[in-house]
């Protein structure tokens, strides 16, 4: 594909989102190398705050030491059908952090966190606000693929969380899209459902956590596009 076709399929897919038009104003990009400290809550004010999850009881001082700790694990039933476990990839002092639901099967294969066709819908979701996959960092609640993708289950949940939070709490990134009604629920604890909770900031472990649809749902409804783009616009928002 030369550079102008590539353009125009870019161009194609920002339609698809619902985009309107684009700016060349690079000023949002630039990072901001000290985190704010959070700011009391006006009334009315459009973010929501939530109580954290308590904090895993090992906190590693880096995603290395997470990644030992984790080592050739055996802690649930998922690791005696794995291929890799995948851990999650990306910058490990990235502004904005993306987390989804589990393994796949091509994930699972490659050892690597969304690579198949979700994840090659979230490289370019990615790429519609200005970034790329290598300056943010991606990972999943579960480390290990469920079989036949089929939902995760509440222990298995319990125990590979702890090693998300560490994550979170190393890379401390100024954005955190939580992808998909699993993602969302185990981040804010909550029973609603995406729907019901996807247009709305929420605080989160001096972060900012913006719920929305799993890359996996958009290919099976890809009407719901123009919504995700509306939570990329708060995404892009917030990182400036």
């Amino acid at each position: 594909m030369n550079r102008r076709d590539a353009v125009a399929a870019h161009l194609e897919f920002f339609e698809e989102l619902g985009a309107t038009g684009f700016s060349r104003d690079p000023a949002w990009r630039f990072r901001n190398d000290r985190l704010e400290e959070p700011r009391p809550q006006r009334a009315g004010a459009a973010d929501t705050a939530v109580e954290s999850p308590a904090r895993a009881p090992v906190t590693p001082q880096s995603l290395d030491g997470i990644r030992a700790e984790l080592g050739d694990c055996t802690r649930c039933k998922l690791h005696d059908g794995r291929t890799t476990l995948v851990f999650g990839a990306g910058r490990a002092d990235a502004d904005l952090m993306f987390v989804g639901e589990a393994p796949g099967r091509d994930e699972d294969l490659q050892g690597e966190p969304f690579v198949g066709r979700a994840g090659q819908l979230l490289t370019r979701i990615i790429e519609s606000i200005g970034l790329t996959r290598e300056e943010v960092y991606i990972a999943n609640v579960i480390k290990c693929r469920p079989p036949q993708n089929r939902n995760p289950e509440p222990d298995e949940v319990e125990t590979c969380e702890p090693f998300l939070f560490q994550q979170l709490d190393v890379i401390r990134p100024r954005v955190v899209v939580a992808l998909g009604a699993f993602a969302v629920r185990t981040l804010l604890r909550s029973d609603q459902s995406i729907s019901r909770l996807r247009g709305q900031v929420f605080d989160y472990r001096g972060a900012k956590l913006v719920p929305t649809f799993h890359p996996a749902f958009l290919l099976r409804s890809p009407d719901r596009k123009r919504d995700v783009w509306e939570d990329m616009k708060k995404v892009r928002a917030l990182l400036a």
